[in-house]
């Protein structure tokens, strides 16, 4: 039975950093894996820090071969039919770091770019935080609709028996919020883009039909577990979005409706802008300590 990497899963963190990396010329796809497996290993579970490591899914698929998930890179944009656009901006490797504070944090960011200097170079980098505990920087509570501790693991994991077993699909956007015209707005219509109640969560009913939670419904899409933390300063700012899931399908088709590919445009995004958008393969923990380089190799 293939074993996840554990922080997909661990709650409770207060500080992030997501590091996404490109390769270096001349690095082979075995290179590059070996180095992240590497990484990985060195992680002690008495260092205060994880790291989440994501790999783009057909370069995933070069090294695992036939034990790969059926996934592809976010090689290209999600328009809408008005023009509303999500970006690709997709990378080679993605590592996410999290832990009780900044300090440690940096250290582990820190020490993973200079590990991985040799085979792969810092593209983009973005410190966040869990704002409120559950809350993003629109002022509403942000994965209500997630599942249970107990559920969660069947979402975001491959099942045994299918390819890529253990593992998991990340769609990570970064995405800048015009708070200042959001903010501007009276709850009411707040909660008539959101589709809930600000206070309490409540599903509006009935909602309106571009609601956000009408739009990003996981009974219609499918349902994902999202980490979504808040990043940036007072003049820029917004939500990093974190959904995994056991398939890519459901977060496609969550974009897709988003942009209104399939009926209204959802209305939170007239107030947000997708900055970044990326695809990785989040490979199971022991299949990458196998990929690590032994100790006799260094």
């Amino acid at each position: 039975m293939a074993v996840a990497q554990s922080g997909v899963l661990a709650l409770g963190t207060s500080s992030h950093a997501y590091l996404e990396f490109d390769r270096r010329p001349g690095t082979t796809d075995a290179a590059l894996v070996e180095a992240l497996a590497g990484l990985l290993a060195a992680v002690k579970t008495t260092g205060a820090t994880g790291l989440v490591a994501g790999i783009r899914p057909e370069l995933w698929a070069a090294v695992a071969q036939d034990d790969a998930p059926d996934v592809h890179g976010y090689d290209e944009p999600v328009v809408g039919p008005d023009g509303f656009t999500m970006p690709a901006t997709q990378h080679d490797v993605v590592l996410w770091a999290t832990g009780g504070g900044r300090s440690i944090v940096f250290d582990a960011t820190t020490g993973a770019v200079a590990a991985l200097a040799g085979v792969a170079e810092l593209a983009d980098e973005t410190v966040a935080w869990s704002h409120h505990h559950d809350r993003d920087l629109t002022g509403f509570e942000d994965g209500t609709e997630n599942p249970s501790a107990a559920e969660a693991v069947g979402v975001v994991t491959i099942p045994d028996g299918e390819p890529g077993a253990g593992g998991s699909v990340l769609l990570l956007q970064k995405w800048e919020h015009d708070s200042a015209t959001w903010y501007a707005l009276d709850r009411t219509t707040q909660e008539d883009v959101i589709g809930r109640t600000k206070p309490d969560s409540v599903e509006l009913d009935p909602k309106p039909d571009d609601a956000h939670a009408a739009r990003t419904d996981q009974d219609t899409y499918g349902h994902v577990f999202r980490r979504n933390t808040a990043w940036g300063d007072t003049t820029a700012h917004g939500t990093m979005f974190v959904g995994f899931c056991a398939q890519q399908r459901p977060l496609a088709a969550m974009l897709d409706a988003m942009a209104g590919n399939d009926g209204p445009r959802d209305a939170l995004t007239r107030y947000t802008t997708a900055l970044t958008g990326a695809y990785y393969v989040v490979p199971p923990a022991d299949v990458l300590a196998r990929l690590a380089p032994s100790d006799d190799e260094g």
